[in-house]
């Protein structure tokens, strides 16, 4: 009888060789793990990790990524440490630079290679949550022998990508199990779980990256996404994520080439000055609860001269 080992081997040579990878993602990372990569599903080896001095660049390099989505790792943690899992935050390199993980459960994840430190890319170890993640740039699941490595296929992990607020693909979001009665369902529960943290650490970062803007939820789009639009006091877009950037066709640094909201989400943009000067004088009055005069003072007008602006619209 074939070992585990064995089995998982051929069963990845005859996906390779059948030409599956054209109809499965997990076979097509297969590929790339052993033709693109060089990797050996059999390879024992050790983890790859980068040194102390070298983690603590990784995570200063990732500036307020790290504190905004500590309190979202916290909440996920509680939510899911009853299957036996631990949560990593690993970055575009795919090197795990913060964890959470019951104490009791430590030993056997480190020695799984879940601990800060380590590189989960797909070119040090192949097919895997965060490294398939980061290759696709998109959430995923790996459920146990879905993985490259036969060392690995003790595992289900499902991972979400965060993207900044400029939409680059910045960290990646993992929760890992070696819970051996984990069903699919439940690993498809919590592949949408760490998904849609990961979508609330990327709005909390673009409200933090544009503290000044209006920020502006693209309609037409379910709200989860979090396709947001970061908008100047002239209505002019200067930020926007991943989602919104993607649904609108947005490309480029937005800080220095901003776009008209009303060209981006397709609104009537042929404003003439009288009805801009129009919407001024409204906004002042709705700040000032309809009071005249405090309106007039804000726009450094005399109450006379509201009156017929007013009336002339």
């Amino acid at each position: 009888m074939p070992t585990p080992t064995t089995a998982h081997i051929t069963r990845i040579e005859a996906a390779i060789s059948g030409g599956l990878a054209a109809k499965s993602s997990v076979a097509a990372s297969w590929v790339r793990s052993a033709q693109l990569y060089r990797l050996d599903p059999a390879s024992r080896s050790g983890d790859s990790r980068i040194t102390a001095s070298e983690l603590a660049l990784a995570r200063d390099q990732l500036g307020p990524l790290l504190p905004t989505a500590a309190p979202h790792l916290d909440r996920l943690f509680q939510i899911v440490s009853g299957l036996g899992a631990c949560i990593v935050l690993a970055d575009s390199r795919g090197v795990v630079v913060d964890r959470r993980g019951a104490p009791g459960d430590d030993r056997s994840f480190e020695q799984s290679g879940l601990w800060t430190g380590t590189i989960w890319s797909e070119a040090d170890v192949g097919t895997n949550g965060i490294g398939t993640c980061l290759a696709e740039g998109r959430a995923v699941t790996i459920h146990r022998d879905q993985h490259f490595l036969a060392r690995n296929i003790g595992l289900s992990c499902s991972s979400a990508p965060v993207h900044g607020p400029d939409g680059r693909l910045a960290a990646v979001i993992d929760v890992s199990t070696a819970r051996t009665d984990l069903g699919d369902a439940v690993a498809g529960l919590i592949g949408s779980t760490v998904a849609e943290v990961a979508r609330k650490v990327e709005a909390d970062l673009f409200h933090l990256e544009f503290p000044r803007a209006r920020v502006v939820l693209v309609p037409g789009l379910d709200r989860g996404l979090g396709a947001l639009l970061a908008v100047d006091a002239d209505d002019l877009v200067i930020g926007a994520t991943r989602a919104a950037r993607q649904h609108l066709g947005v490309t480029g640094d937005l800080a220095t080439a901003p776009r008209l909201l009303s060209d981006l989400l397709g609104l009537d943009s042929h404003d003439t000055m009288d009805k801009a000067e129009r919407g001024v004088l409204t906004r002042a009055l709705v700040r000032s609860s309809g009071n005249i005069s405090a309106a007039a003072r804000a726009l450094g007008l005399s109450r006379a001269t509201l009156h017929r602006k007013l009336d002339r619209g």
